[in-house]
């Protein structure tokens, strides 16, 4: 937590004021006891009912500045627990955005959600409660203390007994939910991935009829989160009725003791009822303790996960003097490149490749040859195991990340829109774009033959993740987001792969005539995607296999060769 603090200082106005209203709380709810007291031995003792009237209404006065304390601590505590949990979020989010797609891997996204909503607020929940609580169970701990001990000391060794055994209660309910509240964010965390792969893809699990089977994974993972829940749960539950009732007994211990001191002269029946009440007070205090210290061990839980994030230097850095330059022509070397994910077998081994300027390159190859992380390497989504990438002959390592990615293109092999109109999300690659280059890049991508025809055109509304749209819908509006951009260098990972071959060949033939400077980088599956590129390279298990025109392949006997007799026979050969 103490990393954290930090957080709270452009707010500590509200982080002493609030602290300052509940002294003042405090102060004079520690009066309302002794005046209680004066009404009983004074007022009513002597039938003074004028005393009782004067004494009441001070009491009245008092609970009033009672309620104006605890409503001001109320209030800058909140302010300070909403603007603390704003900036860490903020924080937070701004830090998972600095990760590359390796660090995003090792904590997973269901993951990351959950350590930005619900271990944030579990945080503060903890500031909320701690400037409260934290500040009011000691005030009215010692201060209670105090005054039921100038009532009576003899009447303190009730409570001298009673208090260590309340905070052992206290010490042990902590010890054993503690380790607990970290395993029931673990398991929140799988119930969030189950979750959020339901929700994303309903369509699939509807279309294999499989509802059963991911109601059946949803409620296993439900399950252990309710199973761990409980049992964290039950601990805490347990220490509050073992906490009341030492409470209950202390008070009995006070009766059955003041009652023979009230015999003995030595106390009157008002400072009884009051001793009562401060004791009262007393044992709340370290009971509302315990409950903040069960958030406590919850919020530590969270707290450590929060730094798990803030804490993680990016696997991904930028030169200490980076190349700010423009990407000018768009040339492509791979120098003996290797690549590994987490250091487990080599995806990449010993890629040597350049790619000319201008020139269309098609790669092609078996599931898992590598093909994806490949081009993932050229904007720089993964960092090299050994070897170089190189742009222009500048090491992209070299480069201000945001200049080089603000000039390459990218179409995504899962294609993502954003919650928008159409028009929003292809001037989503390029922000400054006004409607004509909009209307201009979905002419290349041959995304104005389905907008020009549905009624709302680029306005039309698509919800997340693009519902409303058909694939090669998507895929085309995905393809306008990227060209938007005028990028030097364009890269397609399968990107047109729901896209009908005569709209395929639209595209091609666009990308041809408009963008004849752009290098372009096509990953494709289909062996048509990759008849026109001026080179085609083959992959398989991580190498490159074969390259040259589909002329020279043809010639070749080969892979190249075999996947082209699978897709389209022997026509043409």
């Amino acid at each position: 937590m103490k990393k954290l603090l930090r957080f709270l200082k452009p707010y500590m106005w509200y982080v002493i004021a609030a602290p300052l209203f509940m002294v003042m709380e405090v102060a004079f709810e520690l009066q309302q006891p002794r005046l209680m007291s004066q009404i009983v031995d004074i007022g009513i003792k002597n039938s003074d009912m004028s005393y009782v009237w004067i004494t009441g209404t001070k009491m009245i006065a008092v609970a009033l500045l009672i309620s104006l304390g605890g409503i001001g601590c109320g209030y800058f505590s909140s302010k300070a627990g909403q603007w603390f949990a704003t900036d860490l979020r903020n924080e937070m989010f701004t830090k998972i955005q600095s990760f590359s797609f390796a660090d995003i891997d090792k904590f997973k996204s269901a993951s990351l959600i959950t350590r930005l909503t619900n271990d944030v607020t579990a945080v503060q929940m903890m500031v909320m409660m701690g400037l409260r609580i934290m500040v009011r169970a000691p005030l009215v701990s010692v201060g209670g203390f105090i005054m039921a001990a100038s009532i009576n000391p003899k009447l303190s060794v009730v409570l001298a007994l009673s208090l260590p055994l309340l905070f052992v209660v206290i010490v042990l309910v902590i010890r054993s939910s503690f380790p607990l509240f970290k395993v029931v964010q673990e398991k929140l965390d799988r119930v969030n991935a189950v979750m959020r792969e339901n929700l994303s893809g309903v369509r699939v699990i509807k279309a294999f009829v499989r509802a059963d089977y991911e109601k059946k994974r949803f409620d296993d993972a439900n399950d252990d989160l309710t199973q761990m829940g409980v049992t964290a749960g039950r601990i805490t539950a347990v220490g509050m009725p073992v906490m009341r009732m030492i409470m209950n007994v202390t008070i009995i211990g006070i009766l059955w003791y003041g009652g023979f001191l009230a015999k003995a002269g030595d106390i009157e029946v008002g400072k009884i009822i009051a001793y009562i009440n401060y004791a009262t007070q007393i044992m709340f205090s370290f009971m509302m303790l315990a409950f903040l210290f069960v958030f406590v061990s919850r919020a530590y839980a969270s707290a450590a996960r929060i730094n798990e994030v803030l804490d993680t230097v990016p696997s991904m850095k930028d030169a200490e003097n980076p190349a700010t330059k423009p990407i000018e022509n768009g040339v492509i070397q791979f120098k003996n490149v290797s690549f590994s994910y987490n250091g487990s077998n080599e995806e990449l081994k010993n890629i040597d490749l350049t790619i000319h300027q201008g020139e269309t390159v098609a790669i092609l190859g078996e599931t898992g040859s590598g093909k994806t992380t490949l081009v993932s390497l050229i904007p720089r989504l993964y960092d090299v195991s050994e070897g170089q990438v190189l742009i222009d002959s500048t090491d992209v390592r070299d480069y201000d990340i945001r200049v080089l990615r603000r000039d390459i293109g990218v179409v995504l092999q899962d294609t993502v829109l954003f919650t928008g109109s159409v028009a929003d999300n292809i001037r989503w690659g390029n922000q400054s774009a006004d409607d004509m280059q909009i209307r201009e890049a979905a002419m290349l991508s041959q995304a104005s033959e389905f907008l020009e025809q549905i009624p709302d055109g680029y306005d039309t509304m698509v919800g997340q993740r693009g519902v409303g749209l058909s694939g090669g819908q998507k895929q085309r509006v995905a393809i306008a987001r990227a060209v938007i951009k005028q990028p030097k260098i364009l890269i397609m990972d399968d990107s047109t792969s729901a896209v009908d071959v005569m709209t395929e060949v639209k595209i091609q033939q666009a990308f041809r005539e408009k963008l004849a400077g752009c290098t372009n980088v096509i990953i494709a599956q289909r062996i048509s995607t990759a008849l026109d590129a001026d080179r085609i390279i083959v992959l398989k298990d991580g190498q490159i296999a074969q390259q040259g025109t589909h002329e020279e392949l043809i010639r070749q006997e080969g892979i190249y060769l075999e996947i082209y007799r699978s897709q389209l026979g022997t026509e043409g050969i």
